[in-house]
């Protein structure tokens, strides 16, 4: 068995306090504060448990992963051969939280087995796909295909306990043929073995909020970045969003977590403004 000295017992308690102290200190669907480790990537590669204590000292209270063997070349090399656990392990010694990543579509599609695996072994509940992969250029049958491809991998997913998901960009806010690309992939993927994680970073003429509202029940996650009127970045709050309709839209749609995604001095500046949000 192993003992506990006295400063780890009040380290602990603190980390323990603050966090209470953060949940009780509003945020805007009743969750703890999220944010995608991808910004950090060049952060990660030289030193991954800095790193997080960085992100927890910020006011974060959970992260976002990105699947090491795909997103190796991007700064989670370092990880790849670290075992899931001890990666759980050092997460919540950072005091943060960690159900859901994302991984590569071909990742996904050849080596399902064993990232499932990983999955459980980290801990996450929930499998988010980061693109599909489709190039530009494609037929809408090319994005067909790639919802039928989902479509199979979220029925193991789902036999596994775990939700697939799938984050998309602003090129699925074109039309191909007349017909929107993201109300397309709305229509074939199926509402229970995928369920989306929206990010807000689309074409300013569609509005986040009636995406959401047109939608109701199929997202499962957000990604969170706002900009001025001039479409520079800046913190969440500080920009065009109106953040108490979109977190009100959120809630009404049974969105279960979110995540800040932006340069870090945007996502540091972002948490005041997400802790006084009301929704």
């Amino acid at each position: 068995m192993q003992t506990t000295s006295r400063r780890q017992f009040v380290y602990g308690s603190a980390l323990c306090i603050a966090a209470s102290a953060m949940k009780v200190d509003a945020n805007p669907l009743g969750m703890s504060i999220g944010c995608q480790t991808y910004p950090l990537r060049e952060s990660i590669a030289k030193d991954f448990e800095g790193t997080l204590r960085q992100i927890a000292g910020a006011g974060f209270q959970m992260i976002e992963m990105c699947s090491p063997t795909s997103f190796s070349r991007d700064g989670f090399a370092p990880l790849v051969n670290i075992k899931p656990a001890k990666i759980r392990g050092i997460i919540r010694d950072a005091g943060l939280g960690c159900i859901s990543s994302h991984f590569r579509f071909t990742e996904l599609k050849q080596q399902l087995e064993d990232r499932i695996a990983f999955a459980k072994e980290l801990g996450l509940k929930q499998m988010i796909c980061a693109t599909l992969e489709v190039p530009a250029d494609a037929p809408m049958s090319a994005w067909v295909t790639a919802c039928d491809e989902m479509n199979n991998i979220g029925a193991l997913t789902h036999k596994a306990g775990l939700q697939l998901g799938f984050h998309n960009h602003h090129f699925e806010f074109k039309e191909i043929g007349g017909v929107l690309v993201y109300d397309e992939l709305m229509k074939r993927m199926d509402s229970e073995l995928i369920k989306m994680q929206f990010q807000d970073a689309i074409p300013p003429q569609y509005d986040p909020v009636a995406i959401l509202a047109k939608y109701p029940g199929r997202f499962i996650s957000l990604h969170l970045s706002d900009w001025s009127a001039e479409r520079k970045a800046v913190p969440i709050g500080a920009g065009g969003i109106d953040w108490k309709r979109l977190f009100a839209a959120a809630k009404a749609g049974a969105i279960k977590n979110y995540f800040v995604e932006m340069d870090w001095d945007l996502m540091q500046g972002s948490v005041p403004f997400l802790r006084k949000l009301k929704a």
